[in-house]
């Protein structure tokens, strides 16, 4: 029995302060205080004010473009490499699934640099000039993604019984056929979680982001600009625009709708693959 207690308080005490600081910035974000911590009387006037706030919405809008899009990138890379991996030779499939583990564990700091010298050594001596754009930036976040879409959907592979592509192949599908309608269903879950991941690496990236970013976007001539990099700029001048505090409740309150959501797809999902095994084991009985 103590022990039992002993667990739920230390579950809840770690969930407090995960989530005791966004609560605060939640709280705060119905005040219009410059500062956190100080209550100047309950009011909605920070969220209108946000929007009316030019540079944090082309710093959103920049943030937005730039996940969505390194997002479906990763996706449709990752998904492609992960299929192609499972049925690939074992000597091949080991070799595949070791390079991909490397940038998981190895330190973003180094990705960063790595990709920073490599488009310094083309701009100096391959194109003649500075190549730091939105290309440059997107190609960071996709190696950063990546390879976490990649573990997302090798276990839905795993999971997955291997003879229903035989199969499809045996009914008359095309490769391509099969592919979409037998593998692919069986896999969303995992490229669905895959996307969501790779949203949440790309939105909260500052590292490779400051490294790699160039004019373009929103920012048209200037150095694009994302909510990491316009929040590191603030807190160096002063405090940060009270404004960020609604865009912040506004991010959380979107965040948990759709983990909820995916939460509710998955098990949805995992109980109508388990009504469908059930028939199948019914079918096979009966016969």
């Amino acid at each position: 029995m103590v022990k039992k207690i002993f667990a739920s308080a230390y579950i809840y005490l770690i969930l407090l302060l995960m989530y005791l600081p966004i609560l605060l910035l939640v709280v705060f974000s119905f005040t219009v205080s410059e500062n956190v911590g100080v209550w100047t009387g309950f009011s909605f006037d920070l969220f209108p004010r946000l929007f009316y706030n030019q540079e944090i919405m082309i710093a959103l809008g920049n943030t937005i473009i730039i996940a969505i899009i390194s997002s479906a990138v990763s996706v449709l890379l990752g998904t492609l490499g992960a299929i192609g991996t499972f049925y690939s030779k074992k000597r091949s499939k080991r070799t595949i699934e070791a390079i991909t583990q490397i940038p998981v564990v190895n330190a973003e700091i180094v990705m960063a640099l790595s990709l920073t010298v490599l488009f310094v050594f083309l701009g100096t001596y391959i194109f003649r000039t500075s190549i730091f754009s939105f290309y440059t930036l997107l190609i960071g976040h996709v190696c950063l993604s990546l390879p976490f879409v990649y573990l997302s959907v090798k276990p839905k592979l795993q999971q997955m019984d291997p003879n229903l592509y035989e199969a499809a192949m045996d009914l008359g599908c095309t490769p391509r056929r099969a592919l979409f309608k037998v593998v692919v269903p069986q896999i969303t879950p995992g490229i669905v979680s895959g996307f969501l991941l790779s949203m949440t690496l790309s939105l909260d990236d500052f590292i490779v982001t400051a490294f790699l970013r160039g004019p373009g976007l929103l920012s048209t001539d200037k150095s694009i600009e994302t909510l990491s990099t316009l929040v590191q700029a603030k807190i160096k001048k002063g405090p940060i625009p009270p404004e960020l505090r609604a865009l912040t409740t506004i991010l959380f309150l979107i965040i948990l709708l759709a983990a909820i959501l995916v939460t509710v797809y998955r098990n949805h999902f995992a109980k109508s693959s388990g009504i469908k095994r059930k028939l199948r084991r019914m079918g096979n009985g009966v016969r």
